[in-house]
């Protein structure tokens, strides 16, 4: 597929993109806050007579806005990493099934165990019992797929028995959701909407610091996916080690989406649209230069939806009432532009 590169340096303008976006979603929310306020609050001032904006922009704008930002940022990495490994445009970080393993265990906890769990006189319950089931249903997933990935050659076999674990916790979701409560089904639909609202001021350090961990990782994968594009058997002449860089490919995108879905929920589309933007705006076959751009351009995703789900009129709508709507025109742009092309040059 033939794209066309934009004018200019594409890594300056999604950075660009990237902090008008962070910037706008400081200045504008559910909350009409003035400008000259939210700088003088961002310098330490308290404005009298309005104290609750202080803890507004602190507690609220800030935290949802530095969250997005790495969520997208993980989701679009995980969507590139699978992309290039499988060879697949339509694979995302969902295709293995690791976000569905994240959803069957906030779903035992919520409606199974009724939100709370008891354990030798101690007793753990709410958000971070929901999170902790997340995380390890989504690491159970993964640590599965990596056993998998030792016997089953064929990355095609790995992709298919990925759809096939989202099919079964569906189902198991399913089944809980008939037997569940009222107050158990209300909360895992609100939590399976996503939303950046989530993760706290006190919580943010440990998400950014999972979050960073896992893009690093990504980034030290530079060089072995340039070589992966190629074949496995030119990697390997390179002297790359194709099965371990698989396993690492698998961890890095098991960890990044596991802490996303965990923290955000399963947000959908931002990870499986965003490099085929980074592609269309710089068609570079090197990931030096489509990793950074997918990052950028899958935070600016995530702050415009978090940006406009905030807006006063929106009343807080949920994120993937959003991110469809922004990544189902771009997988069918890219579905049928191919065939298109193919017409005209008849």
């Amino acid at each position: 597929m033939q794209y066309h590169k934009i004018p200019g340096k594409p890594l300056w303008w999604c950075t660009s993109i990237m902090l008008c976006l962070m910037v706008a979603n400081i200045l504008w929310g559910a909350v009409d806050i003035p400008a000259k306020d939210i700088a003088n609050i961002l310098l330490g001032e308290e404005i009298e007579g309005h104290s609750s904006w202080s803890y507004i922009i602190w507690h609220s704008r800030i935290p949802q806005m530095l969250t997005a930002t790495f969520a997208g940022a993980a989701l679009a990495t995980c969507g590139l990493l699978l992309q290039t490994s499988f060879r697949n445009p339509l694979a995302g970080p969902s295709i293995l099934g690791i976000d569905s393993g994240a959803s069957l265990g906030v779903a035992i906890v919520v409606m199974f165990l009724g939100g709370s769990i008891s354990m030798g006189g101690m007793s753990v319950s709410g958000y971070i019992l929901s999170i902790s089931a997340a995380l390890i249903g989504s690491l159970a997933v993964m640590a599965l797929l990596s056993v998998l990935n030792s016997f089953l050659k064929s990355t095609v076999m790995l992709l298919i028995t990925g759809v096939i674990i989202s099919y079964i916790t569906g189902s198991l979701i399913s089944l809980l959701q008939f037997w569940a409560n009222h107050d158990g089904l209300q909360t895992y639909v609100l939590w399976g909407m996503g939303n950046f609202s989530a993760v706290s001021s006190e919580r943010l350090p440990v998400f950014i610091g999972l979050a960073t961990t896992g893009l690093l990782l990504a980034i030290l994968l530079i060089k072995p996916l340039d070589a992966l594009l190629l074949g496995d058997r030119y990697a390997q002449n390179l002297g790359i080690n194709t099965t371990k860089t698989r396993h690492m490919l698998l961890f890095t995108t098991g960890l990044l989406s596991a802490i996303t879905t965990a923290f955000c929920g399963p947000i959908s589309f931002i990870g499986l649209a965003t490099p085929h933007i980074a592609r269309f705006i710089a068609p570079s076959g090197s990931h030096r230069s489509l990793l950074p751009q997918s990052m950028f351009l899958g935070a600016s995703i995530a702050l415009l939806c978090n940006l406009l789900c905030n807006l006063p009129e929106n009343s807080t709508l949920p994120i993937n009432v959003l991110t469809p709507l922004i990544g189902a025109p771009v997988i069918i742009y890219h579905t049928l532009a191919p065939a298109l092309s193919a017409r005209r040059r008849r």
